[in-house]
């Protein structure tokens, strides 16, 4: 199993949603945003998820819902109710549906990233920390990304600093879709104004070139139609 950060937050409110993913995406964790309990179900379902973050008020099914059904379905993984009330009644029902723990808005960041990583420490113990994973081997390609360096069958392979960026994030979130705006903020930060749709399409054209065998036909960096791009190893 490959370190615990992969995190699902699922928040309808889309100003709260982009704060808890910059500060956790600064805080070293791969976040996934919906805002739906039937598009959280949709992905949780698919396994790679480590953590959830799961707001009570949602538009179609609430949290508690999403919950009861994770569980129902035999799914372990520690999972952090968000209320912006701070009411005993919903602590309770949370925690007995099988809640790790409860967390009520307005909150740090600094608390939030605390209690993630304290609940990825109660599930997965010494998993949660992280490993190196500077490297990345797929078919006969190396990068190296520490050292900045990429080789292909043994020859150098130039990438730029943001291409760099690009694969590492796509790498470290394997098999997840990912949007194209949590991409931009991913690699060049919350407030960066830049059209997202065609400068992350520019530049997964350029890393399929430069890494796929087939790049009309490309095996590790895929488009999810409707939503942006996703990485399978």
């Amino acid at each position: 199993m490959t370190h615990p950060n992969r995190l699902l937050l699922v928040e309808d409110e889309p100003a709260i949603a982009r704060s808890v993913e910059y500060g956790l995406t600064k805080e070293g964790f791969v976040v996934t945003w919906v805002d739906t309990g039937k598009r959280a179900l949709e992905i949780l379902r698919e396994g790679a998820v480590d953590v959830l973050l799961l707001d009570v008020r949602l538009p179609d099914i609430n949290g508690f819902d999403v919950l009861r059904q994770l569980r129902a379905e035999g799914r372990r993984l520690p999972v952090i109710m968000v209320t912006a009330r701070d009411e005993e009644t919903d602590k309770v029902v949370g925690l007995e549906l099988g809640a790790d723990d409860y967390i009520v808005k307005p909150f740090s960041m600094r608390e939030l990233a605390s209690r993630v990583r304290a609940a990825l420490r109660r599930a997965y113990g010494e998993l949660s920390q992280p490993p190196n994973e500077d490297e990345l081997r797929l078919t006969d390609v190396t990068v190296n990304f520490s050292r900045l360096t990429a080789l292909r069958s043994g020859e150098p392979l130039w990438l730029t600093q943001t291409e760099y960026k690009l694969l590492r994030h796509l790498s470290q979130n394997p098999r997840i879709p990912l949007a194209r705006e949590s991409l931009i903020t991913a690699v060049w930060g919350h407030n960066a104004e830049i059209e997202a749709d065609r400068t992350i399409d520019v530049h997964i054209r350029h890393l399929r070139e430069k890494l796929e065998v087939d790049p009309a036909n490309p095996r590790h960096i895929l488009t999810v139609r409707g939503i942006g791009y996703k990485f399978d190893p």
